[in-house]
């Protein structure tokens, strides 16, 4: 069974103001169109009827749909059951969350991925095995969490998002307060929110914007050594000369995969950071 999992009983920020006066999103991702190959492309045309979910407002948007709400109404609509639900936040090309919901056929699991090749290869890792408990949304996923009802998640998944490695790029990390609330809003009282990266500057973020949250418990078991000052692309050779800090992180959880991109990050020496945290009632 995963842990934390219980039955039922965008990071979007503030961006510079446009002409108009209303605020620009910073977004933590690059909007950009990715050709699918043949194969991938056949596996779009064939699954995606049966696995992709329309949240946003078109084709060419990952915006939500005006008006909408996401919750347990919606998990009845689109999984036809009211199994509590798994949400990965960015899921490339789908390897852990496919694996997840082959081995726990008891959960639904909700994929979101902003990329059409990762979307279309997780419609194929899906199709291949008949997976009946996956859908897929192409949505920016702050803006989703935004509309979704509370303790309607039972776990939220976030394994290695893009570290934004400049620093003036740190506040595109999708990890920021204004997500984080969304997230504990939306998980059932003591859900999990689960949390990788191969980035040591990235672990320190974390830390920083989750750690001191009323509404979200760091249930962590490992003790870790961090720089308290952040580095950036240019300069992170610097980081094993800055004060260090001890920090609460976790064990690695073995509901997670080893993906060909955690190998990666294995076989060039980085350390992985796994991160636990609880939503905790705040009223």
């Amino acid at each position: 069974m995963i842990e934390g999992v219980q039955s039922e009983s965008p990071a979007t920020v503030a961006g510079p103001e446009s002409e108009s006066g209303a605020h620009r999103p910073v977004l933590s991702f690059v909007r950009r169109s990715g050709r699918l190959d043949k194969r991938l492309q056949k596996a779009w045309d064939r699954y995606s009827s049966e696995y992709l979910i329309e949240l946003n407002d078109g084709d060419t948007s990952l915006g939500v749909r005006e008006g909408m709400r996401f919750g347990r109404n919606s998990i009845k609509r689109y999984w036809g059951n009211t199994h509590p639900l798994v949400v990965e936040v960015g899921t490339g090309q789908g390897e852990n969350i496919a694996a997840a919901a082959a081995a726990h056929p008891e959960l639904n699991f909700l994929a979101l991925e902003v990329y059409d090749p990762g979307i279309a290869h997780t419609m194929l890792l899906a199709g291949k095995q008949g997976l009946a408990n996956l859908r897929i949304a192409q949505v920016n996923a702050p803006e989703l969490f935004a509309c979704m009802d509370s303790g309607s998640i039972a776990q939220v998944w976030t394994f290695f998002p893009d570290p934004w490695p400049k620093m003036k790029h740190h506040k595109r990390r999708i990890i920021q307060d204004s997500f984080a609330r969304a997230v504990s809003e939306a998980l059932v009282k003591d859900g999990l929110w689960r949390i990788a990266t191969d980035i040591e500057d990235y672990a320190l973020h974390v830390h920083e914007v989750l750690d001191t949250m009323d509404c979200l418990s760091n249930v962590g078991d490992v003790t870790v050594s961090l720089p308290t000052e952040h580095v950036g692309k240019g300069n992170a050779g610097e980081a094993a000369n800055l004060p260090h800090q001890d920090f609460i992180e976790s064990s690695r959880f073995e509901g997670r995969v080893l993906t060909n991109f955690e190998n990666k990050g294995i076989a060039a020496g980085r350390v992985i950071h796994d991160f636990t945290y609880r939503a905790e009632a705040t009223s």
